[in-house]
């Protein structure tokens, strides 16, 4: 993955969120590009919900810049809200309405409503357009939902837990019906997810928040080659280990560290028997939600690289 500000589908600037005295997102600085599919993780409360309202034009920000595709985004404006599709985590729907009465819905209020997708996709999905939204399965109103999304043809699809409350199956279709979108159209997605599993089979991107800041940032090959997993002898101090302590786990004699560093760090910090084999997916995302908030900044890039560049970015 490559590109720079230029190319970012999404960018922000030291970005933050005030809700009266309480920072529900701070100085948050990334830059995401167009065409990827960026995972958003973190814990409850860690303002993945703010930074994609923001991202919308649904909040305003209290400091710092969010940009989509280059412009500046501003609460409720009309430029900004049709530059992206923005589903929720409850799929909200009428549900007084019949499907065909959503989209007349849909239709009168975005100019570029695609009203041949939104009617191919009930189809192939065995959804009447006569059937109101209250008799439909979970599965088939967030199908709908997710209908009504694609249909506005914004190019930046927003995801907030969108599969959260769906069974395995509609699980399965709707991220099926979501990937195969993003494949076909070069459509830019933002996925919030709880689901490590299901982030590490869709996501080229990630952006993982704890505490309202970034934590880290970039594209996933990236990331998972600059983390390592050490085991070490337990005396070892956190100083004497390559590159950026994540986590540690110590036991009676060895301990498991994952550190961030690149190759050559690596092997300049190598000790006679020690190991070092490639982190996961899972490992990597877990140690940064479980690490000890701090107050340093997050998503700030390592010394060398500019900030909120397309790159990967951990936070010290």
């Amino acid at each position: 993955m490559t590109g720079g500000d230029g190319a970012a589908a999404l960018r922000a600037d030291r970005l933050g969120r005030r809700y009266g005295r309480v920072w529900g997102l701070r100085d948050c600085t990334f830059a995401v590009p167009a065409g990827s599919v960026a995972g958003l993780v973190g814990p409850n409360g860690a303002g993945k919900t703010t930074l994609l309202s923001l991202a919308a034009g649904l909040l305003a920000p209290t400091e710092g810049e969010i940009a989509v595709f280059g412009e500046p985004c501003r609460a409720y404006t009309s430029s900004t809200l049709a530059r992206v599709s923005y589903l929720a985590q409850d799929h909200p729907l009428y549900r007084g309405f019949t499907v065909a009465g959503m989209f007349r819905l849909g239709r009168s209020m975005n100019p570029r409503w695609d009203q041949a997708l939104a009617e191919a996709r009930m189809d192939a999905l065995g959804i009447a357009p006569g059937r109101k939204v209250k008799a439909l399965s979970g599965g088939q109103q967030a199908q709908v939902a997710l209908t009504m999304a694609l249909a506005k043809r914004a190019p930046l699809l927003a995801l907030d837990e969108p599969v959260a409350s769906l069974d395995p199956v509609a699980r399965l279709e709707f991220m099926r019906d979501v990937m195969a979108e993003a494949a076909g159209s070069g459509l830019t997605v933002l996925i919030a997810s709880h689901v490590i599993s299901e982030l590490e089979r869709l996501c080229d991107w990630l952006l993982v928040l704890t505490g309202g800041r970034l934590r880290l940032a970039g594209p996933v090959d990236d990331l998972l080659a600059g983390h390592h997993l050490l085991t070490v002898p337990r005396q070892v101090p956190d100083g004497g280990l390559p590159g950026t302590v994540i986590s540690r786990t110590d036991s009676d004699r060895h301990s498991t560290v994952l550190v961030a560093a690149d190759l050559g760090q690596l092997a300049q910090g190598q000790r006679p028997g020690w190991q070092a084999e490639a982190a996961s997916f899972g490992q990597m995302v877990l140690a940064y939600l479980q690490r000890p908030a701090t107050q340093s900044a997050g998503g700030h890039a390592p010394p060398g690289r500019r900030p909120g560049a397309c790159r990967p970015a951990v936070t010290p």
